[in-house]
Parts: structure tokens; sequence; C-alpha cells
């Protein structure tokens, strides 16, 4: 015989008893495990942004039987902050509920005086409409935003009175 026909004989004759070897006798099952002695060690922290403060009690002027009424209200930021850092934010569901900013309202563009001395913040009613309606408080706040961080509000309370503007008021409410 040949010594290739004697291989491929050979061959056909072990393939199968290799198959048939290893799966009556598998390999043993093992863990493999790492460890490494370096270790490594880290923090976080978060930022907190200061709140602002109400500087006065703030005031409802309910114009001439109600048109151009407003909220009047006097804060200061935080030291290292400024007008630009803030945003006015208005709560619809009532007092306790979540704050959202006010649409379509400009802090820069209604608040006039300085950082060191103090802001004083003009909300027109009329802004408020659907939001100050028969005898329902509306609480307005303003934070101040950095690094994507925002700080407890500064807020007040108002109310328009029933009818053109009359029994409005407005009060500050206490620093959460």
């Amino acid at each position: 015989m040949n010594m290739f026909k004697r291989a491929r004989v050979g061959l056909t004759v072990a393939l199968p008893l290799a198959v048939v070897f290893s799966a009556v006798n598998p390999p043993a099952v093992t863990e493999a495990a790492w460890q490494r002695d370096q270790y490594s060690a880290g923090s976080f922290g978060t930022v907190t942004i200061p709140a602002p403060t109400l500087n006065g009690p703030c005031v409802y002027n309910n114009g001439i039987a109600g048109l151009g009424a407003y909220v009047r209200v006097y804060w200061k930021p935080p030291a290292g902050y400024a007008l630009a850092d803030a945003e006015m934010q208005a709560s619809t569901s009532g007092l306790g509920s979540l704050l959202a900013p006010l649409t379509g309202y400009s802090l820069a563009g209604n608040t006039t005086g300085t950082a060191a001395g103090g802001y004083t913040t003009d909300v027109a009613t009329n802004l408020l409409g659907g939001l100050l309606g028969l005898g329902t408080e509306l609480q307005l706040a303003i934070v101040v935003k950095r690094y994507g961080w925002t700080s407890q509000p500064a807020s007040v309370a108002t109310n328009a009175g029933l009818i053109l503007g009359l029994g409005g008021n407005c009060r500050n409410l206490p620093a959460a």
C-alpha cells in the first residue's frame, strides 16, 4: 500500500475516534480571574449655586382698573453672579408645584439696578394672563444658573384679585 493511502486510511479512522473521545471526555471547566495590585482613587462633587435673595417686599400694582398691572420684585444675586446668570420662573399649578421658565419674558429687559445694589424686576400681569385668574395665586421665582446647575429660588406669591385687579397682592416667600 502506498504511503499516502495509509495516511488517508489512518486519518479516516482517527478523526471519527477523536470526535467520539472528545464528546465522551470533555475538557474540565475552569474559572479564570485576573488580579492587579494597582489601585486608583477618585472623588467627585457637586456645584452649589447660592440662591439670590429678596431685598425688599414685592409689590402688586394694579394699574388703572387692572390695565398696566404688574408685580415688582426686589432682589439681589449672590456675590460673583450677575443679571445674565438669572432666570425668571413661574409655577402654573399653585404654590409648591414645579417651576418652569417664564416664556416670552426678558428678565434683562424688565430689570433695572446693579448686582452690587440690587435689582428691581417688573412682571406685567398681562404676561401672566392665563396664569393669574379669579383669585388664583401664582409663584414667581428668580434662580441663578451656571455650569448647568440651578440655585434654589428666591420666590414671591402674587394674586391678581377678583375683578379689575382690585384686591391684588404680593408677598415674599421664605427661602427654601
